[in-house]
Order: structure tokens, then C-alpha cells, then sequence
């Protein structure tokens, strides 16, 4: 019998078969823990993070929000950094969790911001 994490992992390699980030086109991938979110915007041809955002940081954490308020301003602010690279289009990893609550907030927000997936 699996376990929820083997069957997370599972699925997060079905997805990786079928999706990479270029430099033209990087890959938006999303970490949810119990209490943070992450987002990172991918190259994964030359391996390299080309920005990243998470509920730890100072502006977000700040914030008296809930969880899935908090995801939303994540997803923003990758945006706002991706924008400043010069980045429009990214692909959405949602990295193996469900599309649904705090990674559907990123998403959200991240498109709010103007990226487009």
C-alpha cells in the first residue's frame, strides 16, 4: 500500500514526463508545507531558479491572512518578479498536489499579476 507522500511523488513525476521549463517558457513550480508556500519560476534546461517568492518573506509574512490569502500574494509576487525579468508566459507544476485551495491561490494570484499559463 502507498503512502500519501509515495502517491504524491507519483504523480508529481507523471506531470514532470509531460511538462519542462525552457528559458523561453520557464516552469512555475509550487511547494506547499503545513505552514508556508513556496513558488519558484524554472529554467530546467540550464537548471537555474530564475526568481522565487514564498510566505516567509518580509512583506508577506507581515500579514495578518489566512493561509490561502497568503498563497494568493505569493503567486503575485513571482509574478511581479517574473515581469521584471521580462517574463510573460510560464507553465504551471503544481508539483503534485491537488489543484485546489492554497496552489489554485497561487495560480490565481500569479495570473493576476499578468503571467500567462
Amino acid at each position: 500500500m502507498n503512502t500519501k507522500s509515495q502517491q504524491r511523488q507519483k504523480i508529481k513525476y507523471r506531470i514532470r514526463k509531460k511538462i519542462s521549463g525552457t528559458s523561453a517558457k520557464p516552469r512555475l513550480s509550487v511547494f506547499r508545507s503545513n505552514a508556508e508556500i513556496y513558488a519558484q519560476i524554472i529554467d530546467d534546461i540550464s537548471g537555474v531558479t530564475l526568481a522565487s517568492a514564498s510566505s516567509k518573506d518580509k512583506a508577506i509574512a507581515a500579514q495578518k491572512v489566512t493561509k490561502v490569502e497568503q498563497s494568493k500574494l505569493v503567486g503575485s509576487a513571482v509574478a511581479e518578479k517574473a515581469k521584471a525579468l521580462g517574463l510573460s508566459t510560464v507553465i504551471f507544476d503544481r508539483n503534485g498536489y491537488i489543484y485546489h485551495g492554497r496552489v489554485k491561490a497561487v495560480a490565481e494570484g500569479a495570473r493576476e499579476g499578468g503571467l500567462q499559463f
